[in-house]
């Protein structure tokens, strides 16, 4: 009979919360959905530029562009508006590669061997070009290329959880109800807890970013500065959204229920995963993912070198993240406050 207890006061409980009710159902079938729109894609079809190429060399691929000089290839190359290009005047072959993605390069390598071979059917020996890695090497590894992803990726995660369940612990112990009753505005208690709390996120990033350059040997270009402001611009980020969402949770538990809606879909359309392969409307996913903007900066000075002054763009989407997160939160603490 006690045990029998129990189990009608967890099913009584259960049926009291019809968030965690609905989040038992909800969630596994919403990151269902999205594996099955992220990996039944189509793959990689490479557009191929050819500088002064002629045309029984043009027709050996599906999609080509043809250039005069080579400095519209590389721009175009740069741009990712092509995946790689030819010197077709030259002699042996040289292809050029963007070279942060090495599955994109063995697919640019394959297409063009492929097209050669074509063009000397004669010859069972493989058309061995000499290959121009414009970023990265020949020796980069899926790890490199998707490194900054992961730390940028960790980084948000566990400082939104941490964050969003340390918020939620000040409402629900009655801190944040005696500081609200006190002459603090909604917008000190805020910033107030972001810097706090920022303290740690700056340890935090660090010791990761330390950690993944030093210890597990990721490719660094550039400057490890520029990585680690990117890092705690991104996290802090994260630290504003976190606490926000606490807002909208009674536990814990329910916190910890955001992680699919808002934690998965980071994972998936941040371009940690290649986002060529998915259908077009996916991709526009990735504009209102801040982990996009905090990945691809860390991606430009890992992997590609460039400065502060290169990614400043996306740190300052970062920036607007965390400003807007903050003010929705302002908003947020108003149904706290005791009249």
């Amino acid at each position: 009979m006690r045990i029998k207890a129990i189990v009608i006061r967890i099913i009584r409980q259960f049926i009291r919360d019809k968030r965690t009710l609905g989040m038992i159902v909800v969630a596994p079938i919403f990151i269902l959905w999205l594996v099955s729109l992220v990996f039944s894609g189509d793959k990689i079809e490479p557009i191929i530029g050819v500088v002064n190429g002629n045309t029984a060399l043009l027709e050996q691929f599906e999609t080509v562009i043809s250039y005069d000089y080579e400095e519209d290839a590389l721009k175009d190359l740069l741009n990712e508006e092509i995946h790689g290009y030819i010197k077709g005047e030259e002699t042996p072959l040289k292809v050029v590669l963007e070279g942060s993605d090495p599955t994109s390069s063995q697919v640019v390598l394959h297409t063009v061997q492929s097209a050669f071979q074509n063009l000397q059917p004669s010859t069972n020996e493989k058309v061995q070009p000499e290959v121009i890695y414009y970023y990265g090497s020949k020796e980069m590894s899926t790890f490199d290329n998707i490194g900054p992803f992961l730390i940028g990726f960790f980084v948000f995660f566990f400082v939104f959880i941490i964050a969003g369940v340390s918020f939620l612990r000040e409402r629900t112990s009655g801190t944040l109800e005696k500081l609200l009753s006190t002459p603090l505005r909604r917008w000190e208690i805020v910033i107030g807890y972001v810097c706090g709390f920022g303290i740690f996120t700056t340890i935090q990033t660090a010791i990761i970013v330390f950690f993944s350059i030093k210890v597990l040997g990721m490719m660094m270009e550039g400057s490890i500065w520029a990585v680690m402001l990117i890092t705690l611009t991104l996290s802090i980020t994260a630290l504003t959204l976190g606490t926000l969402l606490s807002a909208f949770a009674r536990n814990e538990l329910q916190m910890i229920q955001f992680i699919p809606i808002v934690i998965v879909p980071q994972f998936f359309f941040s371009g940690l995963l290649n986002l060529e392969t998915m259908s077009p409307w996916l991709t526009h996913l990735s504009k209102i993912m801040p982990l996009s903007y905090g990945g691809e900066a860390m991606r430009d000075v890992m992997i590609r070198g460039k400065g502060l002054t290169e990614i400043t763009s996306n740190l300052l989407v970062l920036i607007l993240f965390s400003v807007g997160f903050m003010v929705f939160n302002n908003f947020a603490l108003k149904k706290h406050r005791k009249i």
